[in-house]
């Protein structure tokens, strides 16, 4: 039996770029949300793994950490969204000035952060030498969000929970995002006035959607992407969402997640 730790760390940045592989009208656009390649990048930095070193091969971290269970859940966002602003620069690498300076206009996070949960494999000396560093507060290099520009740190001390598996049996909210199946506006409980509260109950306030990646197809050397909500809502119990787990903390507060 695998000696299993679950574990939590708030990440926080002043700013950070996840680039999307698309490009709009000489924007580059950046995923709002950490996604999971992403945060094995600033594990990777973490524990001192390599990263890309040849042009077709998928880095040293991706190669150890892929099969990581993890889960990501926003902090200090406004209904799922981090605020955005753009920044124009020129690059002025040579070899993107044959033709002229190349100007470049990107968009940016403000302030984002995250609270990133691991589901660590302890035996594993991979995964047990990123508790101790990450319990500690340590890195071997700087991790960052997206750009080395856009430093990020591990704000306050590593959480740890008891944790089980999750198979609804009543309304439930999910506090990390979450693979989307089907339609999650049919999976929710629909609000209602309460009599005894004097108020209604079941009220959420928004619901957010984001296609984003969750590996890497290694033959493609392109991210796969997947559909993934975040929400307030409450939800049925017989709401299609796979892979939850009832975390709970030092302080006996429980939370579901969903780990992938």
């Amino acid at each position: 039996m695998a000696n299993e730790k679950l574990i939590s760390f708030d990440l926080r940045a002043d700013f950070g770029f996840f680039k999307k592989p698309d490009y709009n009208d000489g924007l580059l656009l950046s995923y709002n949300m950490l996604h999971k390649p992403a945060l094995l990048g600033i594990l990777g930095a973490i524990a001192g793994m390599g990263g890309y070193q040849r042009k077709g091969e998928v880095p040293e971290y991706y190669v150890k950490l892929q099969d990581l269970m993890i889960s990501i859940e926003p902090l200090e966002h406004e209904n799922g969204n981090f605020q955005k602003s753009s920044v124009k620069y020129t690059n002025t690498v040579g070899y993107a000035n044959l033709d002229g300076n190349l100007l470049i206009e990107e968009t940016m996070l403000i302030r984002p952060a995250y609270r990133c949960y691991l589901l660590l494999d302890i035996d594993n000396p991979d995964h047990g030498k990123l508790f101790t560093y990450i319990k500690a507060g340590n890195a071997e290099y700087i991790p960052y969000l997206g750009k080395n520009e856009y430093q990020a740190w591990l704000d306050g001390a590593a959480t740890e929970y008891a944790y089980d598996k999750y198979k609804p049996t009543s309304e439930f909210k999910i506090g990390s995002l979450f693979v989307k199946e089907g339609s999650i506006r049919k999976q929710k409980v629909v609000p209602k006035f309460s009599f005894t509260t004097n108020s209604m109950i079941n009220q959420g306030s928004y619901c957010y959607f984001e296609r984003l990646p969750i590996g890497f197809d290694e033959r493609l050397m392109q991210y796969e992407l997947n559909n993934f909500a975040y929400t307030n809502w409450v939800l049925k119990p017989d709401a299609v969402i796979e892979n939850l787990y009832e975390i709970t903390d030092e302080m006996n507060i429980k939370k579901i997640i969903q780990l992938f």
